[in-house]
């Protein structure tokens, strides 16, 4: 593997409540190299979302890291103040959310929201900044994009929505990208595009991705380097085209035959 950009070491996540303690994640460790994609492939619970918000130390309410170092470009993520760690979101580490209708503002225009990306890490200012949300809407390939920057959420598919996502995202031009079932709510077509669109931008901005999802055929087309969650644990992680072909962890196969129509040799 190249030399990475990110690096997981023995993360472990835990939830206490007042009548018991959950371990959500348990000794995770995987890495992405500059440039690459790592899929994170497991079924709902497994531990995928909890592993990325631990990275991004956005844990819910009851959550703490109890073990584990993250570092990236070279720096311990788990000793950073919280300040640090705010003007490193979005600014270096990105998310796209797999529910934008959830995730973005309702009540502002969607290329305010994107403005804010930019405004935030004083990235741009005035006419500058309303120069780069065009940019942006274009780079996500939203038609009309100097007029769709006063439209509201509600008045995009859900295809326009993910993508006004990753320009968000893709604002202050982050070295690495998690995206966390990106095309879950989207129809097969619109999927297409989506997963299109993302392996583009990679190439345009060499991005690093990390992929979350439960869907071992977005994997096989997007990712160099997959791991498989289950019940919190990485079970099996290598090369995509070496586990797709030769699976060793029952639970890997079991994704792989749920996958219709395709076959892995």
């Amino acid at each position: 593997m190249d030399k990475p950009l990110l690096e997981v070491e023995h993360l472990t996540i835990v939830f206490e409540h007042a009548i018991e303690k959950v371990t959500a994640v348990n000794d995770v460790s995987f890495a992405i190299p500059r440039g690459k994609t790592l899929g994170l492939v497991g079924e709902s619970g497994s531990g995928k979302s909890m592993t990325a918000f631990g990275i991004l130390r956005l844990l819910p309410s009851g959550g703490r890291i109890t073990a584990g170092t993250v570092r990236f470009n070279g720096s311990d993520l788990m000793t950073l103040t919280e300040s640090e760690m705010q003007e490193l979101r979005g600014a270096n580490i990105s998310l796209i959310f797999q529910e934008p209708i959830i995730a973005l503002n309702p009540t502002m225009q969607v290329g305010e929201q994107i403005a804010e990306a930019l405004t935030v890490h004083h990235k741009t200012s005035g006419t500058e900044t309303r120069a780069r949300v065009v940019e942006l809407l274009e780079a996500v390939q939203i038609p009309n994009a100097i007029d769709r920057v006063k439209d509201y959420p509600h008045q995009l598919s859900g295809g326009m929505r993910q993508r006004i996502m990753i320009a968000i995202a893709l604002a202050c031009r982050p070295l690495l990208l998690i995206a966390d079932e990106p095309t879950t709510a989207l129809d097969m077509t619109i999927q297409a595009e989506v997963l299109d669109l993302l392996r583009e931008l990679r190439a345009t901005y060499n991005l690093s991705l990390l992929l979350i999802t439960h869907d071992f055929g977005v994997i096989a087309e997007m990712a160099d380097y997959v791991a498989i969650m289950h019940q919190g644990q990485i079970v099996e992680q290598g090369p995509v085209r070496q586990i797709l072909r030769k699976p060793l962890h029952a639970y890997t196969r079991s994704l792989l035959e749920a996958v219709p129509g395709h076959s892995w040799t």
